[in-house]
């Protein structure tokens, strides 16, 4: 009997950032010192960015992999994970006639929780080195994630909070996100801001730097501005830090027995969740092909080019909102509304229900649409970024 020769695909997000497409390049290239000798490793992304997923797999298949395990480099999962990736794994895997497998992102994990303890420790460590010594009992700290339309994803970025605050023992901890839901990143430090704590070690939960770190950085620095006297610390993203490069490799070989099953007991498409009951059976499909492989040309990728935005991209493009007019009051906007396209870009709707589309780019997916997020109205969400809209 003919040894079965095992190829690992990661399954990344993508990035518009060249700096984040090459640290997962790097992982891809770190994990098999993590693996069994004889496996095969390529990496693909579902948007933005190349090689695409098929492409991933495709290379295993040549290399003469007999099965794919699939690994979804994801914190957690929402749209991306639980539909997308498996849309175009499956279809592929159909087509070329080679079994995949897909195992479980890498969630609220011990190893995961011990990175990004280090994260934070490093950054005190160099604060205190810097500035002085603070006790962590008049330090607070703020948890940032990437933000979904999944509310488990959500509240797995505050498990994760809560896992750091109590262990490390710090005075207070807040949850902010970076898109789609809220409060987001401002929002969030502005409230922290009246805390009275004397030193706010914001801390991005993500796995690499991109255009979302940047932007977590960015609204710290001017939070920070406005709030001389609190000393502001930023930590560092998770990164290659060892027990990731570990945690990957245990979803990778966790499945060569069965993969474990996931926690779906508060999943959105598999039962009715609190304000989500309308999502119960959405179907399993991929709608990223209009961005595939796009890198450098896709939306929000060019700061310096930005109409919209000044130092760093604070995500208002995402609100296909060129057409609308900065006022003090966001009032005026309340004839519209926001579409949720799964992907972290909300798009707005004008009074009449008109679909702004401000970077000219084709969806390429016909009348695919998924249910608008229950709460894009909410004054710490998205609409929050309109304060930052450059006036002309």
């Amino acid at each position: 009997m003919s040894h079965e020769r095992i190829g690992v695909l990661l399954c990344g997000h993508g990035s518009r950032d060249a700096g984040a497409v090459a640290e997962f390049a790097a992982l891809a290239e770190a994990l098999p010192r993590h693996l069994p000798e004889d496996w095969l490793v390529e990496h693909g992304y579902l948007e933005f960015a190349n090689p695409v997923l098929r492409d991933g797999l495709e290379a295993l298949k040549a290399k003469g992999a007999d099965r794919i395990l699939a690994v979804p480099g994801m914190l957690f999962a929402a749209m991306h994970a639980k539909n997308d990736i498996p849309s175009v794994l499956q279809a592929w895997s159909a087509k070329a006639g080679v079994p995949v497998a897909y195992g479980r992102e890498l969630g609220v994990d011990p190893k995961m929780i011990a990175a990004a303890g280090a994260r934070v420790r490093e950054a005190i460590a160099k604060a205190d080195a810097e500035n002085g010594p603070v006790p962590l009992h008049e330090t607070c700290l703020v948890v940032i994630g990437r933000g979904a339309s999944d509310p488990d994803a959500n509240a797995n970025v505050s498990k994760i909070a809560r896992m750091l605050w109590e262990g490390l023992g710090l005075g207070w901890c807040e949850v902010g996100y970076s898109g789609v839901t809220f409060p987001l990143v401002e929002p969030c430090l502005t409230h922290v801001a009246r805390l009275g704590y004397r030193r706010v070690v914001v801390f991005p939960y993500f796995l690499f730097s991109g255009v979302l770190v940047d932007r977590i950085y960015g609204f710290t620095d001017r939070v920070a501005a406005a709030q001389p006297g609190i000393e502001w610390v930023k930590a560092d993203y998770l990164g290659l830090h060892p027990e990731v490069l570990r945690t990957f490799a245990e979803r990778a070989t966790e499945q060569v027995d069965g993969v474990p099953p996931p926690n779906c007991q508060l999943c959105k498409y598999r039962t009715q969740v609190l304000g989500f009951e309308a999502e119960v059976g959405a179907p399993q499909e991929s709608h990223h092909h209009h961005v595939e492989g796009q890198g450098a040309s896709a939306p929000g990728s060019n700061v310096a080019d930005c109409k919209l935005c000044d130092d760093f991209c604070t995500g208002v493009c995402r609100l296909q909102v060129a057409a609308v007019e900065p006022l003090g009051s966001m009032a005026h906007m309340g004839a519209g509304g926001l579409h949720d396209h799964g992907d972290g870009q909300l798009h707005w709707h004008g009074p009449g229900g008109h679909h702004h589309h401000g970077h000219g780019h084709d969806h390429g997916h016909g009348h695919h649409h998924h249910p608008r997020y229950p709460h894009e109205d909410h004054p710490l969400g998205p609409l929050s970024a309109l304060a930052t809209l450059k006036t002309r």
